[in-house]
């Protein structure tokens, strides 16, 4: 148990570090490009990389939890392999036509971007990012033990990348080389995952051989269709979680333009720069949770209760201190020509008091089997999310969109939980839960 528990401390580490480097380094990206280039090319760049994160639930087909739960339970390892390589060929093959469909999409709907530099960035961009795929190598390689080597070589790639935007944005290039080399790390970030597996992964049996390099050759339809029908829920979540979560950026930019989403971008890339935490810190206390679970209810609820309240109190004393000063942080980072994104930030980072409690929430849905009415929360919040924000993106402005993205935030994050019988019962137990006396 304390081996185990040690590890778990390292993973929580590992990965903590890389999820912070990506974060960091997309949080200094945003201030250079708002300072160097402006608003209007601030939301271009966040208007293609939101559609960019719409590719990732649509082309991932929900695989990524899936794929090694189900390759384990193979006797052998041909089969086994057989079930990975299956999954890969799908996303690689999905990836393209995803981001194929996705480019003809945004054509239609942005055609003035296709012109210069952009024309070949945003291609490049959507269709380099099928190399996605082959994250599923690194969660094969996480079943067997190794994280660390992943995370760090992921780590580097993205300072690598950060570096040399910045040096391009220094040197006078603009937009384009940004989603250019977003591209070309999606496919370095995929090889370099592959790599490692070939180099890393062990015998899926003692006494068996280590598996062949991937090739297509593998895919084996009946094992597709296992697959497929296994994550189908996880897939449709996937989608409608991501809709909900990056959709106000691509309406902003749609109905009051790309200048006030370059706005919008700024404010709110400073509130969701402290999810990191949250999300780190519910998949290190997962293990804690489910050992409380099978001691009971009470035992398990009592947890439940302090860990949801020290959540809370961090998201509060960031939202305190966020508020308070908003207009020093905005002038700062941005500068004055960034005055609006103030008032978007104060209300914006109320969102993360429900956020934060929420990676709890999903965490308890998961344990007690509830896994639909996570999906329908987030399917409610994304309606919710997308119709205040045509009622009140034209009268309020990115203002609007900010309390859109609270509303909704606060209604799939928390208060869904009232509108099931179960759940509502629960919350109930929740909070009259006492602890046994000694």
């Amino acid at each position: 148990m304390k081996l185990l528990k040690k590890i778990l401390l390292a993973r929580a580490t590992a990965m903590l570090g890389d999820k912070l480097v990506k974060l960091a380094a997309g949080a200094v990206l945003t201030v250079f490009v708002a300072r160097m280039l402006g608003a209007s090319e601030l939301g271009v760049y966040s208007i293609v990389m939101a559609w960019s994160a719409f590719l990732v639930p649509l082309t991932s087909l929900g695989l990524n939890n899936v794929v090694v739960r189900q390759m384990v339970k193979h006797e052998h390892g041909v089969d086994a392999m057989t079930m990975l390589y299956s999954a890969i060929s799908m996303r690689l093959l999905l990836g393209l036509l995803g981001g194929s469909l996705m480019l003809l999409a945004f054509h239609l709907l942005y055609p003035a971007m296709f012109s210069g530099n952009t024309a070949i960035a945003i291609p490049v961009l959507f269709l380099l990012q099928a190399f996605f795929g082959f994250l599923l190598f690194e969660f094969y390689l996480n079943y067997q033990g190794t994280f660390r080597s992943v995370a760090y070589v992921k780590s580097a790639i993205s300072l690598v990348s950060f570096a040399a935007k910045l040096a391009l944005l220094y040197s006078g290039f603009g937009i384009a080389s940004l989603l250019l080399l977003t591209g070309i790390e999606f496919f370095v970030v995929g090889m370099a995952q592959y790599l490692l597996y070939r180099r890393k992964h062990q015998p899926y049996k003692e006494g068996e051989a280590r598996w062949p390099a991937y090739h297509p050759r593998w895919f084996n339809v009946n094992q597709a269709k296992q697959l497929l029908k296994r994550s189908s829920w996880l897939w449709v979540s996937g989608i409608v979680s991501v809709i909900y979560l990056k959709i106000d950026i691509v309406m902003i930019g749609s109905i009051a333009g790309t200048e006030q989403a370059g706005i919008y971008a700024a404010a709110s890339r400073l509130s969701e720069l402290w999810y990191v935490f949250p999300a780190t810190l519910a998949a290190r206390y997962y293990p804690d949770m489910i050992r409380a679970h099978q001691q009971g209810w009470t035992p398990y609820y009592l947890k439940l209760r302090r860990f949801a309240l020290l959540f809370f109190a961090m998201a509060f004393a960031i939202a305190v201190v966020m508020s308070l000063l908003s207009p020093w942080i905005v002038s700062l980072l941005f500068g004055d020509a960034f005055a609006g994104a103030v008032a978007v930030l104060r209300i914006h980072i109320w969102a993360g008091c429900f956020i934060f409690v929420r990676y709890l929430i999903s965490q308890h849905l998961l344990i007690t089997e509830q896994e639909p009415l996570s999906l329908l929360s987030h399917a409610v919040g994304a309606a919710l999310n997308v119709g205040l924000n045509l009622w009140l993106i034209p009268t309020m402005g990115i203002v609007g969109a900010a309390w859109a993205t609270l509303i909704s935030y606060a209604y799939a994050s928390f208060f869904f939980l009232f509108f099931a019988k179960s759940t509502r019962s629960q919350l109930w137990q929740l909070i009259r839960a006492r602890r046994q006396p000694s």
